[in-house]
């Protein structure tokens, strides 16, 4: 997939993953919020400390202008809608867009979540082929697609009035 798309920020288009939620854009949205809200601490500022992350630690509130996730700086905010996040550390430079659109064919919200990235030298080069040629960047970002939509289903079912 590496090259469809245009660049951001200078950055390379790495790959895009979709996935249909049966719930409001307000309901993913905050969803989106709770679950990468949940990635503070932990494993996650250890591994930033160990790649030397910019930033390296989390502080706002999650998916805010200008709120931090270990690794990830929020640049862009529009609630409901779109969010952009930034980091780097010594192996990379990247940014990653997540983006909320109403289903065409009927209810529901179409979530999306885009990556793009550099990894310069030969270390970069390793950390590519770790990261993103073995799979697993792509499985960590189905896994939070997933979560989310599993997680904003079940919310969207429990406000819902029963028949």
């Amino acid at each position: 997939m590496s090259g469809e798309r245009a660049p951001l920020a200078g950055l390379p288009f790495v790959d895009e993953h979709r996935v249909l939620v049966a719930a409001d854009a307000g309901q993913v949205w905050q969803t989106l919020a709770e679950t990468v809200g949940r990635k503070r601490g932990g494993g996650s500022e250890a591994y930033a400390r160990l790649v030397r992350a910019e930033p390296a630690t989390a502080s706002g509130p999650p998916l805010e202008l200008g709120s931090t996730l270990p690794g990830m700086r929020v640049v862009e905010s529009v609630p409901g809608r779109r969010a952009a996040l930034t980091g780097r550390h010594f192996l990379s430079r990247y940014t990653l867009t997540v983006a909320l659109e109403p289903e065409l064919d009927g209810p529901g919200t179409v979530l999306t979540a885009g990556t793009y990235a550099v990894f310069p030298g030969p270390l970069g080069f390793v950390y590519r082929l770790l990261v993103i040629e073995s799979g697993a960047h792509e499985k960590v970002v189905r896994r939070l697609l997933a979560r989310v939509r599993e997680r904003a289903e079940r919310a969207e079912r429990a406000e819902r009035p029963s028949d």
